[in-house]
């Protein structure tokens, strides 16, 4: 470990205070003294065996985008609201059935006037749903109906295939347990499909759970994915050919289709990469609990020797 880095806080359970000092002057009880060792301290944090860490999956210049689509992007409804860039490459634009009221935090890109940003686009998904689709998955469910309804899953490489009924039918929480950066890559073999519900009522969602975010969760679909109506969806799409949102259906995360169409249905889609970080209040209160927060520990790394 470099100079620069050797110094830690260290919390004194006796006093309730925190002590800064270098690794190598810290004296510690004989069971914790591992600890002292940075690499052996890393060892011995507690994690479930079945997460396995992921790398990030790269969308590249395909991040901005809340639809990405190659032959038609439609709206049966004409309500659909998308946070993000609209595209729609090779197909003419004539063939986006959205309206640039319908698009917030974005604009709707068209071949004709950005067919090389949307050629680029493209390349980068196709780059990104290979890399999802070439994952060692952590756990196949193979081919049964609704492998992913009630499970808790820990963040990991997760394989199925095609289901009688649904895919998921019911809740699927995904718990981050406390770690930094989790991510978790769906792999669909063949067609993914979510359960429809009713209004207020979703009968397919997904929760987000300690620290868990949806721009760290993607869907790899090898053919095309089909969310029933009112489903309440978290992540990143990645289909081969087509994606089609029912009535109702809210995804946080992207809807990215290589080949064919995206279709909306009074849909709401976020990409959580496209919407402004909170400004103003929110970030002078962040700044100020974090100085309450040096304070209380009684010194910073400035103080250190």
């Amino acid at each position: 470990m470099s100079q620069s880095i050797s110094t830690t806080f260290l919390r004194n359970p006796s006093i309730n205070v925190f002590t800064c000092a270098p690794f190598s002057k810290v004296r510690l009880p004989r069971w914790n003294r591992l600890a002292s060792y940075p690499m052996v301290a890393l060892a011995m944090v507690s994690f479930p065996s079945s997460i396995h860490a992921q790398l990030m999956v790269d969308l590249g210049s395909a991040a901005s985008f809340g639809v990405l689509a190659g032959s038609t992007i439609t709206d049966a409804a004409g309500l659909s609201l998308v946070h993000g860039n609209v595209g729609l490459y090779p197909a003419a634009g004539s063939a986006i059935g959205l309206s640039a009221g319908q698009v917030l935090h974005g604009s709707i890109y068209t071949s004709e006037t950005s067919g090389p940003l949307l050629n680029t686009a493209q390349i980068d998904l196709t780059i990104a749903y290979n890399d999802a689709a070439g994952r060692t998955p952590t756990f196949d469910y193979g081919a049964v109906d609704n492998p992913l309804g009630g499970q808790t899953l820990f963040p990991g490489v997760y394989r199925f295939g095609h289901a009688a009924t649904a895919n998921l039918i019911g809740t699927l929480t995904l718990d981050a347990h406390g770690i930094v950066n989790p991510v978790w890559i769906f792999q669909a073999t063949s067609d993914f499909i979510t359960a429809a519900g009713a209004p207020g009522s979703p009968a397919s969602r997904v929760v987000l759970m300690n620290g868990a975010l949806a721009q760290e969760v993607f869907w790899q679909v090898g053919s095309s994915a089909t969310l029933g109506t009112y489903s309440d969806l978290a992540g990143t799409i990645l289909a081969d050919q087509s994606i089609t949102l029912g009535t109702g259906t809210q995804l946080e995360g992207a809807a990215l289709a290589r080949i064919a169409a995206v279709n909306l249905n009074d849909s709401f889609i976020t990409n959580p990469l496209a919407v402004p970080e909170p400004q103003g209040a929110a970030a002078v209160a962040g700044i100020l609990m974090a100085f309450a927060l040096i304070r209380r520990a009684g010194t910073s790394r400035a103080s250190c020797p």
